[in-house]
């Protein structure tokens, strides 16, 4: 039988890549070698955890006459530390234009210091946030610059998409029962379900969460196109030709730089888009910090009188 653990973990991981809801597929095939990574956890020489990092993925025109052409895929956890949506910021003032996702209205824009909205998945997110003592993406990453553009569906669009493909969230439900079960069998982690009820009575136990939650993050490696089915979703293929038609719609206006920010889970689809749709080819990288993980020093009992 499936631990809960595994089954809680992977829900909260995939609604973190995702940025809408937990999603998977009994994955029947084997991931693809040398997959491109859009996440992964930095640790010290002796192994131990320091940070899990999203990437910033920069792809170029193999046209000389393009050579100014910059495309960026920014991958995203939607719960993180503050200074790693700080970051964001700062970077997202160098594009012309940034796709950002969101399942809302078309043409929305986020204001300041907004709250996640009253979805299942959002309220869940919500509490992760404060159980990790982390801060939510829309709180703090500014929607309101001019060059922040939406590309992502609206809520009709996504129930029109998800009513035409047979799609429901019971069924995505089910689909992650049964990848919890396959990611059960190959768990290489030797996390118990004591070191989980350990980690909520330790003194540090938000990095001790933090830092069991992470580990789920690297055995999820590989694992978003399987999750994603060989006929696409609506929760990650459906969502992501929104912001590829938005891309065509910004290349033909001559903007030159620009980043799609959307969850890290979506970010192996987009490259194969970009790679043979858009014929770019991959640059270079550079990775952010989102999640701070080393373990907090001792503290030191005062002698005794």
């Amino acid at each position: 039988m499936t631990r809960p653990r595994h089954l809680a973990s992977i829900l909260l991981v995939l609604s973190l890549l995702t940025g809408m809801v937990g999603h998977s597929v009994l994955a029947a095939k084997a991931p693809a070698p040398e997959r491109s990574k859009f996440v992964r956890l930095q640790r010290d020489k002796s192994g131990e955890l320091v940070a899990l990092q999203t990437s910033v993925v920069r792809f170029v025109s193999n046209d000389a006459e393009n050579a100014d052409l910059a495309v960026d895929l920014v991958g995203a956890v939607h719960v993180g530390e503050k200074a790693y949506y700080e970051d964001l910021n700062k970077l997202f003032e160098k594009y012309d234009a940034v796709l950002y996702e969101l399942v809302a209205p078309a043409g929305t824009r986020v204001p300041k210091g907004a709250k996640p909205g009253g979805h299942p998945v959002a309220m869940l997110q919500n509490g992760l946030k404060d159980m990790l003592q982390l801060e939510h993406q829309l709180e703090y990453v500014d929607y309101t610059k001019k060059n922040m553009i939406h590309a992502d569906m609206s809520p009709d669009d996504f129930s029109k998409s998800m009513s035409d493909r047979g799609e429901s969230f019971f069924t995505m439900f089910a689909r992650m029962m049964g990848q919890a079960i396959a990611q059960q069998s190959q768990q290489k982690s030797k996390t118990s379900e004591f070191d989980f009820l350990a980690a909520l009575f330790d003194r540090d136990r938000a990095g001790s969460l933090k830092r069991l939650m992470a580990e789920q993050f690297e055995t999820m490696e590989g694992a978003m196109d399987a999750l994603d089915g060989p006929k696409g979703s609506t929760i990650l293929s459906e969502r992501n030709k929104v912001a590829l038609g938005k891309l065509t719609e910004q290349l033909a206006a001559g903007k030159k730089k620009i980043a799609i920010f959307y969850g890290a889970g979506h970010m192996n689809d987009l490259e194969k888009h970009l790679l043979a749709d858009f014929h770019l080819r991959r640059a270079d990288e550079q990775w952010l910090t989102a999640w701070k993980l080393e373990k907090a020093p001792p503290t030191r009992k005062a002698p005794a009188r």
